[in-house]
């Protein structure tokens, strides 16, 4: 009997330990998804079209699916919201989060929301652009707690608005305030009680959604500010190290989350100046960086870049889709009209182009090949949002619309 309730009692925990997390930029927030047996080409029409719905209210913030559900942060009548569809595209509820962002001046024409929840054992964590941040529970919609990253945390508000996505690691959730004093924040994800608060580098936050990097020594968390990546240790907030890259055009404005692999970290940054595409070798104690190389032909402010294949994928302003090679950093390959949103499934990128186009190219040969495109007409403002993947369906977010694809 003893033998029985331990041979329970580790599933159990096995169970807990592979809870699946659903967040920006999917499990490990690098773009790439974990599908097979995708379609190597598309119709002239585009993949077949499931559903569709003009519910999610206006904004940029890309959708995650956990649990059957489908979840997106949307603004209505000023007003965020987090939103459960069923995956029919059948609206479950609504869950208000204070105002969201509505701009000034020239920031005013970029309103709604612009993050993505991220969900964890049954728990949805969420942040309008104004810096209100609450933890929902993922079936009910209720709310468990909130917390505001100005007035409670003396965050200081860009001009385009908060644009994290929130990271959780085990009982924790980090979250990046850009304050003084509490630079960036570890709380407690459950109740919401601060663990740490860190000065971290001083600067305020950008449009950067953070990472963590495991080593075994320390964890990190990563991310970049208005003029710096940066690495905090995890377990305390302690400054590590930080590299200068003064890519910026407007204030604040990098979006693209550094990626980790195989013990170098890459940043992608820059439009008219800053170092582009660049590697950094991490040491093995996570308390220093070295930069290996940069390409500053491959420069991106946000769309993101993904790592694999040996490879580092990344759109610029020039319209052209860039192949860099990890080891050396020079260019092996170019794709022409195409600049926008990146994501990796099943040996092939699909770009979400700030045209509408999205674009199916197959990395199997030694050239990067086009196998399909279609244009997404639904939908208002940018086409900004990044697509994800999830049992073989392409949703796509523009604006007030989401439409879900089977490719599979």
């Amino acid at each position: 009997m003893k033998n029985i309730f331990t041979t329970i009692l580790l599933l159990a925990a096995f169970a807990a330990q592979s809870q699946p997390i659903a967040q920006f930029r999917g499990a490990n927030r690098d773009g790439i998804y974990n599908e097979t047996g995708l379609l190597a080409t598309w119709p002239a029409e585009g993949p077949k079209l499931l559903w569709e719905t003009e519910a999610i209210g206006y904004g940029y913030g890309s959708p995650v699916v956990y649990n059957n559900k489908l979840y997106v942060n949307g603004e209505i009548d000023t007003v965020a919201h987090l939103f459960a569809f069923d995956l029919n595209g059948n609206l479950l509820w609504k869950t208000p989060n204070g105002r969201e962002f509505n701009g000034d001046g020239f920031s005013a024409g970029f309103p709604g929301a612009r993050t993505t929840p991220t969900i964890y054992e049954g728990l949805v964590y969420i942040t309008s652009g104004l810096g209100r941040m609450a933890c929902i529970d993922a079936e009910t919609g209720k709310e468990i707690w909130s917390k505001h990253f100005v007035t409670d945390f003396g965050g200081s508000l860009n001009y385009f608005g908060y644009s994290e996505s929130l990271l959780v690691d085990g009982k924790f959730l980090y979250c990046y305030p850009g304050g003084e004093e509490s630079n960036v924040v570890c709380l407690d994800r459950f109740t919401g009680n601060t663990v740490w608060l860190s000065k971290g580098i001083g600067q305020k936050a950008a449009f950067c959604s953070p990472m963590l990097i495991n080593l075994p020594e320390r964890k990190l968390f990563i991310t970049t500010a208005k003029e710096n990546v940066f690495a905090l240790d995890a377990v305390n907030g302690e400054l590590l190290w930080s590299c200068f890259d003064d890519s910026a055009k407007y204030d604040d404005e990098y979006c693209n989350t550094p990626i980790y692999s195989e013990g170098s970290v890459y940043s992608v940054s820059g439009i008219e100046k800053g170092k582009g595409a660049m590697k950094l070798k991490l040491s093995p104690d996570g308390k220093s960086v070295q930069e290996l190389w940069r390409n500053a032909d491959a420069k991106n402010l946000f769309g993101g870049f993904i790592v694999a294949k040996n490879n580092l994928y990344v759109t610029s302003k020039n319209k052209k889709l860039w192949c860099v090679d990890t080891e050396t950093g020079a260019v092996t390959d170019t794709l022409s009209s195409m600049n926008g949103s990146l994501i990796f499934a099943d040996n092939k990128l699909i770009c979400y182009a700030d045209n509408g186009n999205v674009n199916l190219i197959d990395l199997s040969g030694t050239k990067m090949e086009v196998t399909g495109k279609f244009k997404i007409e639904k939908g208002t403002k940018e086409h900004i949002a990044y697509p994800i993947i999830n049992k073989g369906v392409l949703y796509i977010r523009h604006g007030k619309a989401l439409m879900a694809y089977q490719i599979k």
